[in-house]
């Protein structure tokens, strides 16, 4: 199972020359992970801090100590690529080692775009590695990682997969295979080298792995494929527009501040200055078992989050968006009943697709 397992985990990152690795971890491993297998402790690199994840993933880099440039982004914006590009162009020396970035940042639902990142590097001929953390990302957004040269990217089981937490799948491009080689930041659980040499013996695992997840993960795949992926990732931009009309239909707005940074699967949503968000994600748990997320560092008590990521369909959508229309009026907001939940099934019922397989 192992072997087909790594063979169609490769389509998901879109990729026929990058080598995968299926690490009992959580995302955070998984970022270790990328981060000491082709990087070596001083190495220069340039990570943007747009929201709590990024944050989180910067904090990780420093204490492998790493030298960390960071460009930082008001929580709503996307990253400074205009700022990267300076860098770029001005490192002549190639100084800078790595570019590290969070396609999708889940604490401000903001979707970073990873072929411009790409065209900077090409257009100043940078050879720097790009590491994509794609935890909300891959499997439910466009993401290609042969095309836009990406070279360590990552999620976790528990996001657009639908599994539980503990899988962090990592595929490392040939170029990072070889920068592995002579990296020198300390890592043994996480060591590629110790998962290549398995791989050749055809046993694949350096240590136990979590077989009940691979059982899993197997079946995850197999629901991806029967649907398509590129109809997976369809599926999510109308969930997610569907979201952003119904917020706009409440009244409120969006934590992102410019369309070509929406995400198509969390949408972080802006409460009044006299309602504390936190108060509402409680009250969906407490009254209608309703999971909403909650507004993190910068953005606590000043957004919710609503995920629309995985296993997910335009019904079940609809569903979540009527509770949240009924914790809003609970909580004193002035929404109107059924706004929302009509802006969103307006939609869908001029985009939904009939089902392939019934056809």
């Amino acid at each position: 199972m192992t072997k087909t397992l790594l063979e169609d985990v490769k389509k998901i990152f879109k990729t026929t020359t990058g080598t995968p690795f299926l690490i009992p971890t959580t995302g955070t491993g998984a970022w270790e992970s990328a981060l000491t297998n082709t990087l070596s402790p001083g190495d220069r690199i340039v990570s943007f801090l747009i929201g709590q994840f990024s944050l989180l993933w910067i904090d990780q880099q420093q204490r492998l100590n790493f030298n960390v440039d960071v460009v930082e982004s008001e929580w709503g914006q996307g990253a400074n690529l205009d700022m990267l590009a300076s860098k770029i162009e001005q490192d002549k020396n190639h100084t800078i080692k790595a570019i590290c970035i969070v396609h999708n940042e889940t604490a401000t639902g903001v979707t970073n775009n990873l072929a411009a990142v790409r065209k900077i590097l090409d257009q100043y001929g940078h050879p720097a590695l790009f590491l994509v953390d794609g935890v909300s990302s891959i499997c439910a957004l466009d993401f290609r990682m042969d095309e836009w040269g990406i070279d360590v990217a990552l999620t976790g089981s528990q996001k657009a997969l639908s599994l539980p937490t503990g899988i962090g799948l990592v595929c490392a491009s040939p170029k990072a295979l070889e920068a592995s080689k002579s990296a020198k930041s300390v890592r043994v659980f996480f060591d590629w080298n110790d998962y290549l040499k398995f791989y050749k013996l055809g046993t694949f695992w350096p240590y136990t792995p979590s077989i009940q997840l691979l059982y899993g993960l197997r079946a995850a795949l197999d629901l991806i494929f029967e649907e398509g992926l590129d109809n997976v990732i369809a599926r999510h931009a109308r969930l997610g527009k569907a979201t952003r009309l119904a917020v706009e239909a409440w009244g409120l707005k969006n934590c992102t501040q410019k369309e070509e940074w929406h995400s198509d699967t969390v949408t972080a949503v802006v409460v009044p200055p006299y309602i504390d968000s936190s108060g509402i994600v409680k009250r969906a748990w407490k009254r209608y078992n309703l999971s909403l997320g909650l507004g993190l560092n910068k953005v606590a008590g000043k957004v919710f989050r609503i995920g629309h990521l995985g296993n997910l369909n335009e019904l079940q959508l609809l569903g979540c968006l009527a509770g949240v229309e009924m914790v809003l009026k609970d909580v004193g907001y002035p929404v109107k009943l059924g706004s929302g939940v009509a802006a969103a099934s307006a939609y869908f019922q001029n985009s939904t697709p009939l089902i392939p397989s019934r056809i």
